[in-house]
């Protein structure tokens, strides 16, 4: 019986022109051949299967051929290829560094490297996964790497380049090699089936060639697998349930049925799906990666990034059509939240059909997240209140209040306002307004965009009365944005010439954002609930001579205090109290 070699080691490359996917790396390697520039030390480096080993010997195999071709390839047929093919050939050695990593295996290869070569110009030393070596072990090479003898040379081929010391990496001329990709492991796999007389689909070589993740000896490997499991006629489905592989049918009817809102049909799949001992964290992956190419097929010139078969990319480009790019976005956050969120849920299979009804009912018509409700309901305008029939009176002054004695009678007193721009409405409680307030208001999402109902507007006239119970409604209207409403109520407007409407704030920032951020829409509410279409809203700033003095500080309503009432000036005497 013949003895059987597996595809990665009976097809590997023996030459520069075989090499797949590196062929920058080939035509580098074959110039420093051909003008005679070769460096004492390399270093290959990149992911697992892509070719640094098989790099290295072929590299070492032309260096040492004897009657190279014109194009620097090895001839194959001189003692010195024979022998390297044969495996007894003592100019090029290999080292594994995982298993020969102490300070003694280095100082044996520090002494072999003295001894000239039998056959060839150059003695060639290949240390596979090289950053296994010790500490210690590199400070032992690291003489011998940077001055080797002239026939030295060293090929250091690693997947982790970081854990190499930065000694190491600048004596060596560096390579990194890329990962291989989908289409060249497909190419390279229907060569592989022809020689083997076995027949394939190709949709089944695209989800072998996916699943090697750009490694040609994974992708070999998986191969060799489905052949051994499939025999000389290999089908798509075979292949699935051979590397157990969720379908792309799967991803494709859970799209439909997020799209006609079908929830029952949704968790009948998912538990088919986990019965068939699929990964749940997995599955979730592969949805966002589905709707991901949905994304990518929205646009044409996009659309060749599907590494996938035609038949399938055909597949995802009519399911595309039907899917909206908000549903696709809403989608993918939705996927990726759950994703980021699987490990830390008590509730693993419940985590995930909570993010599938999620998904489903994203295309429901009276579907409103939380989040959304809230900010409908910041922009909707509330019911108004029902304005007061009496007009507003002005409010009276208030004072501090003051401890009750026989003497002095008890009264509420505070620092008199001063500001003759702006009465205070009795109706509505009101608060200090910082402009920081408001913006942090803005920045949090309550946006102030009020939607109208078209109403054809007249030129009624108004007075101070019907303003102010008009401008009473506006502000309980802006409940969305309590700083504004605020604002609005510690100042009644006043009317000027020409329906002008002149609306006093206490500073330069607070009337610039509110020209900004809602002047529009308090314009728009004062017309339709005046009933006139010339009205005109002016926002300025209280000038500096007439706005309010407020007390902050203790010694200052002390003194405000003793200056105003001599009652209380008399039974500081009296008491000799000292008020602060």
């Amino acid at each position: 019986m013949e003895r059987f070699i597996v595809s990665a080691r009976k097809y590997r490359p023996n030459s520069f022109e075989n090499l797949i996917g590196q062929e920058n790396i080939a035509k580098t390697l074959k110039n420093s051949i051909l003008r005679n520039q070769l460096a004492h030390a390399y270093l290959f480096c990149g992911p697992r299967g892509v070719g640094k080993t098989t790099s290295a010997r072929i590299f070492a195999k032309t260096i040492n051929c004897l009657n190279p071709t014109d194009n620097m390839e090895s001839c194959g047929v001189c003692e010195s290829c024979l022998s390297f093919a044969e495996g007894r050939s003592y100019s090029i050695h290999e080292l594994d560094a995982a298993s020969n990593n102490s300070v003694e295996d280095i100082r044996q290869l520090n002494e072999l490297v003295r001894i000239p070569p039998q056959i060839g110009k150059y003695s060639v030393y290949i240390i596979d996964e090289v950053h296994m070596l010790s500490q210690s072990a590199f400070n032992a090479f690291l003489k011998t790497l940077e001055e080797p003898p002239a026939h030295a040379i060293f090929i250091l081929a690693t997947t982790e380049k970081h854990k190499i010391l930065p000694t190491i990496l600048s004596r060596c001329q560096t390579y990194d090699f890329n990962r291989i990709s989908v289409e060249d492991i497909v190419r390279n796999l229907k060569d592989i089936s022809a020689k083997e007389n076995v027949m394939i689909d190709l949709e089944a070589l695209h989800i072998i060639a996916q699943k090697a993740d750009g490694a040609m000896r994974d992708a070999l490997t998986l191969f060799d697998q489905t052949v051994a499991f499939c025999g000389e006629n290999v089908t798509y489905e075979q292949v699935i349930s051979t590397l157990n592989v969720l379908d792309y049918e799967y991803y494709i009817r859970l799209t439909n049925h997020f799209l006609n809102v079908a929830h029952s049909d949704v968790l009948l799949i998912f538990d088919e799906i986990l019965s068939k001992g699929f990964n749940a964290l997995h599955f979730i992956g592969g949805l966002s990666t589905h709707f991901r190419n949905l994304l990518v097929c929205k646009d044409k010139n996009t659309a060749r990034l599907l590494e996938l078969a035609p038949s399938i990319i055909e597949r995802y480009r009519e399911q595309a059509e039907r899917c909206s790019l908000n549903f696709l976005y809403d989608a993918l956050n939705i996927t990726s939240s759950c994703e980021g969120g699987y490990k830390a849920s008590g509730h693993p299979r419940l985590h995930i059909e909570f993010a599938l009804f999620k998904l489903c009912r994203i295309n429901s018509p009276e579907w409103v997240s939380g989040e959304i409700k809230q900010t409908v309901a910041a922009k909707t305008a509330v019911q108004p209140v029902v304005a007061p029939a009496t007009p507003i009176a002005p409010a009276t002054p208030a004072t501090p209040t003051v401890p009750a004695t026989s003497e002095i009678p008890a009264q509420s007193v505070q620092p008199v306002s001063t500001v003759a721009t702006a009465p205070k409405a009795s109706t509505l409680k009101a608060t200090t307004t910082s402009i920081k307030d408001l913006m942090k208001a803005a920045e949090d999402g309550i946006s102030a965009k009020v939607d109208f109902s078209p109403k054809e507007v007249g030129e009624e006239s108004f007075d101070k009365e019907k303003l102010e119970q008009v401008w009473v409604k506006m502000a309980d209207s802006e409940k969305a944005l309590p700083r504004l409403a605020t604002t609005l109520c510690e100042s009644l407007p006043e009317i000027g010439e020409n329906n002008e409407i002149h609306f006093y704030v206490s500073n330069e920032l607070q009337r610039n954002w509110i020209q900004q951020k809602c002047q529009t829409r308090l314009l728009e509410f004062l017309k339709i609930n005046l009933n006139n279409k010339l009205v005109k809203l002016i926002i300025e700033v209280v000038p500096e001579g007439k706005k309010e003095n407020k007390l902050y500080m203790p010694e200052e309503k002390a003194k405000f205090l003793l200056e105003n009432y001599p009652e209380l000036r008399e039974l500081q005497k009296d008491l000799k109290l000292e008020l602060k």
